[in-house]
């Protein structure tokens, strides 16, 4: 009996075995350690008459991927090839791609791209951007990469599982479109250049430009800090605009430390407050009601100081324990602390709490005046008039670890660093939050109905490739593109919000992240210890000041942000005069760039910019760029992240040569090294970093990490300027998958699995 095969227009033809064959042949052309007749085998194509052809590509993608183990590798890119291949044939119909043009003007009849790339540019510079597309460098994605790239990224018609465009396809059209009001005479050249850093992974890019640009979506803010005033207005002003950005997949910060204590006073007293909890049941309704892009709901991070009088309730709020009425668990949880508080834990004393409405000017100089706040808090301690309790300050620091350790998402905000270091000057743009990964540092203000009321803080994420990166020089050229390419996108995207739009356009901030920073040590045969710091300092270093001259010149070109002096920039003042003095205890403070004719500069022409760096988390794109993930230790050198999409096998770049060179998470005695590296990087960032804390329980007696362990890590990170600690990681197995359940059956190393997080957002 003859079989056909059935290809995707509805046409069928006599299956050949052989077709087969060629896929895999070219498929694992020049790859070592793979074997075709093991994925043909493992694939165990069930055939049938009129088997669809699309069936057929996907057991031996499935089948290619199953086998990349410790040991097998490589089969990491045959599995990628074999995507390519597909994605290929689905695009342009065949394998050689079609004209650039022809992929675009087909694209917007179909209303999946900007209709303005046309206008935009003419068919001759069109062309020229076709002759620089290097399609032969969608070989150099491994298979994690390009299932990133098919399941969330290409445009597509996920109905009929159909794709419109290519990667490399996709990484022309961004740049084209990012760069299209640049004049004429230069920008065909910043088109080509961002393309070759962003297709060759120099650059990475977040999850909403990566989806969205050259579509016509116009929102490509990954992180939006919404702050909530104490009253029913703005309370409801903060769910809606909650709604509007969670429709628009960014990331949330809510700022809710300001909402009156339940028991307070409402009005004349005849009624009163409920309290803060059902408000963030609210906010978290609100969080949960849309989709990101259709493939998730939303995340959320509220910020709360450490001394509200209602902390015993809220602190436990993610905890499992405990009944329905009195847990908001599908949001994150910062509490904030400041010089005070860490004094009191260090000297024995206590930590008063108030509710903020009763103690006028007090959570105003939480943030913008701490001798001022110090004042009032000793002040209000004595007033026996205003509703407060205490407790001893190692218990209220026992209550934040625990829960910390016990859920993994109750996170730390020393906002005294928050606003002594940072580009703001906090007597006039203050920072009473941040946002869901805990490194945006904007100003906020509460929003409320009118539109003309409150400030909305966006941040446009972009990271800098530092494992490609050979000497601190290298970074001056991918800065630049890096920061001419985020504020073009500030002019180019929409803003449903007043607030929002007024914030962004009066401060244009941008965070520039790192990923691939594992790699970086390995290749150079270090650790995350003091062995580090030296390289550290030394390209960090560069890596600040190549990004604030590249703001600088944009000033020149372009113009000044207005709310220049709101930023201490204006003034000449940079990361290197305000981080923390502990630092040089580390690593001898030293500046190898001329920094002082930066800063002159900086007092003459400002900066385009008001932020420039935050380190985020990095999950999506160290995926795309074969990276480790942003800062962090890899947790094992093969490992498998469960997604919507299956089981996905990642493995740490540089493989074979350098196995032996990793640090690896668990294998860490303590995150010691770790934190102090992260305050070396800190030094030289005007916004803040996603720092995890991580332990292994096999490293402690009993295999339980003591109090002891984690009160003395957070004591260091706050010691040396960190701003915040964002996830508590344990290695206790707990959410784990087995092989059982990804019909995984290597007998080696036991794969370590993650799971995908909440939002794909802010984590690049």
């Amino acid at each position: 009996m003859t079989l056909n095969v059935t290809k995707r227009d509805g046409s069928t033809q006599e299956f050949d075995l052989e077709k087969i064959h060629k896929v895999l042949e070219w498929a694992t052309e020049g790859i070592s350690g793979v074997s075709i007749s093991e994925i043909e085998i493992r694939s165990n194509i069930q055939l049938f008459d009129k088997i669809p052809a699309y069936d057929i590509h996907e057991l031996l993608i499935k089948s290619a991927s199953e086998l990349i183990h410790p040991d097998t590798t490589n089969y990491q890119f045959v599995a990628a090839r074999l995507i390519s291949y597909k994605l290929r044939k689905e695009v342009y119909g065949q394998y050689t791609p079609k004209p650039l043009v022809d992929i675009i003007v087909d694209n917007v009849s179909r209303g999946v791209y900007d209709a303005g790339i046309l206008t935009s540019y003419t068919m001759d510079e069109i062309e020229e951007l076709d002759n620089a597309i290097k399609h032969d460098r969608d070989n150099t994605f491994t298979f994690a990469g390009m299932e990133q790239f098919r399941g969330k990224y290409l445009v597509q018609d996920r109905r009929i599982q159909e794709h419109y465009e290519t990667p490399q396809i996709l990484y022309m059209m961004i740049s084209a479109t990012l760069f299209s009001k640049y004049p004429k005479e230069t920008r065909l050249k910043y088109v080509k250049d961002y393309y070759d850093a962003i297709s060759q992974f120099y650059i990475s890019l977040p999850t909403p430009i990566m989806a969205g640009v050259r579509t016509p979506t116009r929102q490509f803010s990954s992180c939006v800090l919404i702050e909530s005033g104490d009253s029913l207005d703005s309370i409801n002003a903060t769910a809606t605009s909650i709604v509007k950005y969670i429709s628009k997949k960014a990331g949330i910060g809510i700022g809710a430390g300001s909402i009156r204590a339940e028991g307070a006073k409402v009005g004349d007293g005849s009624v009163v407050h409920t309290g803060l909890i059902p408000f963030l049941k609210y906010f978290q309704a609100a969080v949960k009601s849309c989709s990101q892009g259709g493939v998730r709901g939303g995340a959320a991070t509220v910020y709360i100081p450490i001394w509200h009088y209602e902390f015993e309730d809220l602190i436990v709020l993610k905890n499992n324990k405990g009944i329905e009425e009195n847990r908001v668990r599908h949001m994150d949880y910062n509490f904030q602390f400041n010089k005070l508080m860490y004094e009191r834990l260090l000297t024995g004393g206590d930590i008063t709490f108030f509710d903020p409405n009763d103690v006028p000017g007090l959570y105003e100089a939480y943030f913008d005046d701490q001798e001022k706040f110090k004042t009032l808090y000793e002040k209000y301690e004595k007033t026996r008039s205003i509703r407060k309790k205490s407790s001893p300050a190692v218990d209220v620091f026992s209550t934040f670890l625990q829960q910390r350790k016990d859920t993994g998402r109750i996170y730390c905000m020393n906002v005294d660093h928050a606003n002594e270091h940072g580009s703001f000057k906090p007597e006039l743009a203050p920072i009473r939050m941040s946002n869901l990964c805990a490194e945006i540092d904007l100003p906020t203000s509460p929003v409320t109905d009118n539109p003309d009321d409150g400030e909305i803080s966006l941040c446009t994420l972009s990271a800098t490739n530092w494992g490609l990166i050979n000497s601190p020089a290298e970074f001056e050229k991918y800065c630049d593109l890096t920061v001419r390419a985020l504020d073009e996108l500030l002019d180019y995207q929409d803003y449903p919000i007043p607030a929002a739009e007024r914030g962004t356009m009066n401060r244009r901030p941008l965070g520039v992240g790192v990923i691939n920073f594992a790699y970086f040590l390995a290749k150079r045969g270090l650790k995350y210890d003091e062995g580090a710091f030296e390289i550290v300092d030394e390209y960090a270093e560069a890596w600040s000041y190549y990004l604030i001259k590249a703001s600088q010149q944009l000033a020149v070109e372009k113009g000044e942000i207005p709310l220049k002096n709101h930023t201490k920039y204006a003034d000449g003042v940079l990361p290197i005069d305000t981080y923390k003095r502990e630092l040089n205890n580390l690593i001898e403070h030293k500046e190898r760039l001329p920094w002082n004719e930066l800063r002159e500069k900086l007092k003459e022409t400002g900066t385009r910019n008001s932020t420039l760096m935050a380190l985020m988390p990095a999950e999506t794109s160290a995926q795309i760029s074969n990276s480790t993930n942003g800062i962090e230790p890899p947790r094992a050198l093969v490992s498998y992240k469960q997604s919507k999409d299956g089981v996905m096998a990642q493995v740490v770049p540089g493989y074979h040569h350098l196995k032996n060179k990793y640090d690896l998470l668990w294998d860490q005695k303590s995150p010691d090294g770790y934190l102090k590296i992260c305050s070396i990087l800190q030094k030289y960032i005007d916004q803040g970093i996603s720092v995890n804390t991580s332990y292994n329980p096999e490293h402690f007696e009993d295999n339980k990490i003591p109090m002891s362990v984690m009160m003395t890590d957070l004591v260091t990170a706050y010691k040396y300027g960190l701003k915040q600690l964002y996830y508590f990681n344990t290695f206790d197995g707990a959410g784990e998958m087995t092989d059982e359940q990804t019909n995984h059956t290597y007998d080696g190393e036991s794969p370590q699995y993650d799971e995908e997080e909440d939002c794909d957002s802010c984590k690049i």
